[in-house]
């Protein structure tokens, strides 16, 4: 059902747009101009203007005219450059992240059914990346400017359904629900003291599904945010793997076991 569906919805989205380009075109030239086109579209109909017809070919005739004077792209055309612009999005480059990145990898890897939560520098990339590819994404940040400006690029990309903010630090949060995955960057823990950070990993721990993911950057510019014997011994019982990246960088990636 599903693939006789599509054709017709964009062969309507592209009519729609057609007629709108078209009749915009029209109210922005006199009168005397689109009588014009109507002579030129009656040359062309000679000996094809049936009684009864005659107006609604010559009508179907001037809008082709305009549409060719507007080098409007055909349907195909149209079709393709929209399926294309719909997909890139989706790309993490897109959003100035890195296509191996171990976000992107996690998100292609998990079942994200359930919200994904993102904290730390960086969250907007990430908030809209993963939107853009589904999923439903809570960006917690205790500055409300960056909430804001998180907010304002996902309503200006179209995913403002999709990305909520809340002005707070993961310490004074609580999960209402599952979620499926959490991603995190150093900054995120960086006013916590020990004893919080092991309180707030349980709480997120708790929250994840099976088979979810937590994905925690350990180091940047050099320096050690979290050391991977905190997050091991915070993480047992769950799968987990260091990722180096480019420079220094390295990412903490640890999935909650399917039960």
């Amino acid at each position: 059902m599903t693939q006789t569906k599509n054709p017709r919805s964009l062969r309507h989205e592209y009519d729609a747009y057609l007629e709108r380009e078209v009749e915009a075109y029209k109210e922005s030239v006199p009168r005397q101009h689109l009588m014009g086109i109507a002579d030129l579209a009656t040359a062309t109909l000679e000996g094809e203007l049936q009684l009864g017809m005659r107006d609604v070919l010559l009508a179907a005739e001037v809008d082709r005219i305009i549409a060719r004077r507007l080098k409007i792209p055909t349907f195909d055309t149209w079709r393709r450059r929209r399926m294309k612009n719909a997909a890139e999005p989706k790309r993490p480059e897109y959003w100035g992240l890195r296509a191996d990145s171990p976000l992107a990898h996690a998100i292609n890897s998990v079942s994200l059914t359930a919200p994904v939560i993102v904290s730390g520098a960086r969250v907007q990339g990430s908030a809209l990346y993963l939107a853009a590819n589904g999923c439903d994404v809570t960006a917690i940040e205790p500055e409300a400017d960056v909430v804001e400006r998180v907010l304002n690029a996902a309503s200006e990309a179209g995913l403002g359904a999709r990305v909520k903010g809340l002005t707070t630090d993961l310490r004074n949060w609580m999960p209402d629900g599952p979620v499926s995955a959490v991603i995190c960057t150093p900054a995120a823990f960086s006013d916590l003291s020990p004893l919080e950070r092991e309180k707030v990993i349980a709480v997120l721990q708790t929250a994840t599904a099976d088979g979810g993911v937590h994905l925690v950057e350990t180091i940047v510019a050099g320096q050690v945010a979290l050391t991977e014997e905190e997050l091991r011994s915070h993480y047992r019982g769950w799968d987990i793997s260091f990722v180096d990246e480019p420079g220094t960088a390295r990412t903490f990636v640890a999935r909650k076991h399917v039960m």
